[in-house]
């Protein structure tokens, strides 16, 4: 993990990945869901106060008429001002028109939290890191569907594409 350190609100932006109620009620480990959320919309708070950008990544199933019962994210996590990203793959950018509207933001940092660990947020960080963004994990804003596929991410792949923080170790600069 990192010693605390501070963002530029303008250039930083939020990706919060697959917080739906079908997937926060899931058997998650180390944490639930539920403190997962908790987590999450704290730091999503933050960051709008500070004036950063919030981005909130959901998975659609591509070819399904209609999507399975819980497949909007969690009722009140989405607040005017923020970016609402619908997926169709595991990770966030293919197709979806993400990195055009962040880089007409200026956006340069993309700090991440959400479930899948290793699944829906690394391969969005993944994407992310081929196109130059500096990364930063808050390992307690995150969850997968066992305590080692977490951890792996969180401890071997993670510090290779970015920092692994806390969210008390992220903050922001004053502007």
């Amino acid at each position: 993990m990192t010693a605390a350190f501070a963002l530029e609100p303008a250039r930083t932006a939020l990706v919060l990945v697959d917080l739906m109620d079908r997937i926060v009620a899931l058997p998650l480990e180390p944490r639930k869901g539920a403190e997962v959320l908790v987590i999450c919309e704290e730091l999503a708070a933050s960051f709008r106060s500070a004036g950063a950008t919030v981005v909130l990544v959901r998975v659609e199933r591509a070819g399904t008429a209609e999507q399975p019962p819980g497949s909007g994210l969690v009722r009140g996590l989405l607040t005017d001002g923020d970016l609402e990203i619908v997926k169709r793959t595991i990770g966030a950018f293919q197709g979806t028109g993400l990195d055009d509207r962040l880089r007409q933001r200026g956006i340069t940092t993309l700090v991440f939290g959400g479930i899948a660990t290793n699944l829906g947020v690394e391969s969005t960080a993944r994407a992310a890191a081929d196109l130059g963004y500096d990364l930063v994990f808050v390992e307690d804003a995150m969850a997968a569907f066992t305590a080692a596929e977490h951890e792996a991410s969180v401890r071997l792949d993670f510090p290779r594409l970015g920092s692994v923080a806390r969210a008390t170790d992220v903050t922001f600069q004053a502007t």
